[in-house]
């Protein structure tokens, strides 16, 4: 399988898929195609002609899915005994369903703090549209973790690490990097996620990487700048 996946630093939903790969064991090459440059869809659509091209998008053989949950169910089809999703019938469609509305929703969070792994900035007052996705997805959080998480015994959404962790990987990184204050379970949840292997070596090569996309770096002053370019 090859991963098309776009900057490390920026690309939520590149990270998502990276996400379910690693974290699941199963082999892949990757192929880092920049954002915002020229060729940029020409370049998935040599791999995937077939393709949106956007990333991330996964290759395998003559297959291609290019949207994240696609590939989350591909994988899930290919590799079924991985727990890509909750075993458990009833936590499948509760993950399915919390992953259904991170892919189609929260924009007020997303437009406002775009992921950006290489800074981290201060706590504001980021409005009340914002304050409501948060209060939705800690929510999502608290009554995955009492329904499902507490009871298998692992710090995830649904016990061991699943797709909809990867999902919400990236909002994670976003209520961190612009200090954004939480509950108890979601602050445990958070740090779970962020200790998570997998996750550390991709926060290690995103912060290694030399390019801006200037589109996701908000116009506010840094408290930290962990990339020093």
């Amino acid at each position: 399988m090859k991963l098309l996946i776009g900057n490390k630093c920026y690309s939520s939903w590149s990270l998502r898929a990276w996400l379910v790969l690693r974290a699941k064991g199963i082999a892949f090459d990757e192929k880092l195609v920049l954002l915002d440059e020229p060729g940029f869809k020409e370049a998935i659509f040599a791999e995937a002609p077939g393709s949106g091209g956007t990333v991330p998008t996964l290759v395998d053989g003559d297959i291609a899915a290019w949207e994240t949950l696609a590939i989350m169910e591909y994988l899930h089809d290919s590799c079924p005994d991985l727990g890509i999703w909750p075993r458990d019938r009833a936590a499948r469609a509760h993950a399915r369903a919390m992953s259904s509305e991170m892919h189609a929703g929260f924009f007020a969070l997303r437009r406002a703090c775009p992921m950006n792994l290489g800074k981290r900035f201060a706590a504001r007052d980021r409005g009340g549209d914002v304050a409501r996705d948060v209060a939705r997805i800690t929510a999502l959080w608290r009554e995955a973790r009492s329904r499902f998480g507490e009871a298998e015994g692992g710090p995830f959404l649904f016990g061991g690490f699943s797709a909809a962790d990867a999902m919400y990987a990236p909002v994670v990184t976003r209520l961190d990097t612009y200090s954004i204050p939480v509950d108890p379970v979601s602050a445990a949840y958070m740090a779970a996620v962020l200790d998570h292997p997998s996750y550390r070596d991709w926060l290690k090569a995103a912060l290694a990487e030399p390019w801006i996309v200037t589109q996701d770096e908000v116009d506010e002053p840094a408290i930290a700048n962990l990339r020093h370019i």
